[in-house]
């Protein structure tokens, strides 16, 4: 049984969570600096039998696009052009609002909570335990 990737996608950085191959469970993974995606995806892809992405849909308040969709949409693309599996979009808001509460309710200490990178792995969990639940 494969796994299910997921991806909080960033103009700077990218975090990466990742299920378990009951597909129950979603684990933060690792964040990735935007100009080295898509060697570590195919890495992850490859070694960790990936059989299908969730990358989270950035939307406003309103529901209306935000400024980053039409690069998260090009991503997407840029995704099933590569590696031919399918990507699903979820709703991400709150998303990093949510992973700073977790991360702090985790008594971590406030130098490693300062580090944005927790915030986007943990963000891409949530996108990916939001998908988990629907499906």
């Amino acid at each position: 049984m494969g796994k299910i990737l997921a991806i909080d996608y960033g103009k700077k950085r990218i975090g990466i969570a990742i299920s378990d191959s009951k597909k129950s469970i979603a684990f933060p993974l690792k964040t990735i600096v935007n100009k080295e995606i898509f060697i570590s995806l195919k890495e992850i892809i490859q070694t960790e039998k990936i059989e299908a992405i969730v990358l989270g849909e950035p939307k406003s308040l309103n529901n209306n696009e935000n400024i980053l969709l039409l690069e998260v949409i090009k991503f997407k693309k840029k995704i099933i052009s590569l590696f031919s599996l399918p990507v699903y979009l979820v709703d991400e808001r709150f998303t990093s609002k949510i992973a700073s509460k977790i991360i702090l309710d985790a008594n971590i200490k406030k130098m490693k909570r300062r580090d944005k990178s927790l915030i986007d792995k943990v963000s891409a969990s949530l996108i990916l335990e939001t998908y988990l639940k629907k499906n």
